[in-house]
């Protein structure tokens, strides 16, 4: 029997962690890294050093919470820990993630518009939230995952946009490898921002939930053991790094063309894209609109399915992507009432970027509590058995933790100063 190449091989294990990745730079993700370009030129392009480690470090451990214990995060939140926590949870991701939604779905609608300027916005929109409804719903896990995998494709399109521009890159790696501080209110909250979309508390969710779901549907029983655990290793940091290195090609697109031009304040995804045409020409345009398009499509399916098990699981509603309809009814309406209500978010008026940008603070106000607490459950031998966290893993979460609740106190601290 011929044996599998090394790339084949390698290939074959990404799953969980490149979605994961891959849907971290939704529409919100752009909107941020756009206004942080804007903004603050390449000034924040060593915030994509940081996070790396910190994110790989955080849904590593997720991811293998979800392969030991094959249940999602919530099931053992709820089973090991305080019920205030899991509800304290709920409370604050549930509208974060809904917001989020909306954000994304009229992030999509703005951009295709400025392709088919004929067409409203909504309209597009509309027809995307029922496309992602009717995907949801028709297909099972598999084929949605396959679905989901292809369109992490779209990511890559931000890494073409900066070989059309000058870009000193000198000063690019200066900036990636020397942080640049500014201790004033709009820049600490940009940094939350930052850190809000990229170490989000739902995808620490969905990635237990994902990696669980992915082991119960291998034909064959999975033995957790080292190449287990070293091929989820590898799954996972791979979708950190893709994730990460489009957040830098972002930043460093919007840096070097829209704040070298003196454009220093976007207030829509749609405007990011549109104010590249001119400067960068129409192809860099085009191809950040279609990156904005396709990386929602993949991130919108991850918010909702992600936001529906953790409600499914605190309240033991059959749950499940390879369900019918019939078969866990309240887990797919869970799914359909966040995209209706994200979607009807548009036509209250609510500035997209706005959104998009609060969003990505609440998540970072809000998730030093879920990271303790994971910290915790990766260290709990009842739980995780023999699999607890490397030493590795504990500094790198014990510094992500410290580095977002200092982030936390001081938007506060700069807020009501």
């Amino acid at each position: 029997m011929k044996k599998d190449s090394g790339l084949k091989r390698y290939l074959k294990i990404l799953g969980p962690g490149l979605i994961t990745g891959a849907s971290d730079d939704d529409p919100s993700g752009i909107a941020t890294y756009s206004q942080a370009g804007a903004g603050y030129g390449l000034g924040l392009l060593w915030m994509a050093l940081l996070t790396f480690p910190l994110m790989s470090a955080l849904q590593g451990m997720c991811a293998r919470i979800g392969l030991v214990t094959s249940q999602g995060l919530t099931h053992t939140l709820k089973n090991h820990y305080p019920k205030s926590i899991l509800y304290l949870m709920l409370l604050f991701s549930v509208p974060a993630i809904i917001l989020n939604i909306g954000a994304d779905i009229a992030g999509m609608g703005a951009v295709t518009n400025l392709l088919f300027p004929a067409i409203p916005s909504f309209a597009f929109s509309f027809l995307f939230t029922i496309i992602m409804m009717v995907v949801i719903i028709a297909f099972p896990y598999q084929k949605i995952a396959g679905i989901l995998k292809w369109f992490c494709l779209s990511m890559f399109l931000y890494l073409i946009v900066p070989f059309f521009v000058h870009v000193n890159w000198k000063q690019v790696l200066i900036a990636t490898v020397i942080p640049h501080i500014e201790l004033n209110k709009d820049f600490i909250e940009m940094v939350v921002a930052i850190l809000g979309t990229t170490i989000s508390p739902y995808l620490f969710f969905w990635q237990a939930t994902m990696e669980a779901e992915d082991v119960e549907h291998q034909h064959k029983q999975v033995v957790v053991d080292k190449r287990a655990i070293r091929n989820m290793r590898a799954d996972v940091n791979f979708g950190m790094f893709a994730s990460n290195l489009v957040m830098l090609f972002i930043i460093l697109t919007t840096g070097v063309v829209l704040y070298n031009s003196g454009i220093h304040d976007i207030n829509s995804v749609d405007q990011a894209a549109k104010a590249l045409e001119p400067l960068a020409g129409k192809f860099s345009y085009v191809s950040f609109a279609l990156g904005v398009v396709g990386t929602g499509l993949l991130a919108i399916p991850v918010l909702a399915g992600s936001l529906s098990y953790m409600l499914a699981e605190s309240f033991g509603w059959q749950e499940g992507l390879d369900k019918k309809f019939q078969e866990a009814r309240a887990f797919y309406v869970v799914i359909i009432l966040s995209l209706v209500i994200g979607l009807l978010i548009n036509v209250l008026g609510i500035s997209p970027m706005k959104a998009l940008i609060y969003t990505a603070i609440l998540y970072g106000v809000t998730s030093p509590v879920m990271i303790a607490v994971i910290l915790h459950i990766g260290n709990n031998k009842k739980i995780m058995n023999n699999f607890t966290n490397s030493g590795l893993s504990n500094v790198l979460g014990v510094i992500t933790l410290i580095v977002m609740t200092l982030a936390a106190v001081a938007l506060f601290y700069f807020q009501f100063k």
